[in-house]
């Protein structure tokens, strides 16, 4: 495998993670201020759970995809076609 290959898989993969953090601060600081507004409004309900759970969700799946792509990555998978060609011998 070359060098260039390597660091565009790499780069892909940074690419990927900043994404995840960057979604991850914004659902923080948002469901922060939904809960902040909820106290100030004295709605007498928790509304503000509803965004947190439905967006929490979305942010979990991103986070499984973003880390199980480095886990189940390109040499995963060739340590594996390699494993099972020497089976298969």
């Amino acid at each position: 495998m070359e060098k260039d290959e390597k660091y565009i898989r790499a780069k892909k993969r940074v690419k990927n993670l900043r994404a995840f953090y960057i979604h991850l601060i914004v659902y923080i600081l948002v469901n922060a201020m939904l809960f902040v507004i909820n106290l100030i409004s004295g709605a007498g309900n928790w509304w503000f759970l509803y965004p947190l759970v439905g967006w929490g969700i979305g942010v979990i799946v991103h986070g499984v995809s973003t880390l199980a792509f480095g886990i189940f990555g390109e040499e995963w998978e060739e340590r594996k076609i390699k494993e099972y060609m020497e089976k298969d011998r």
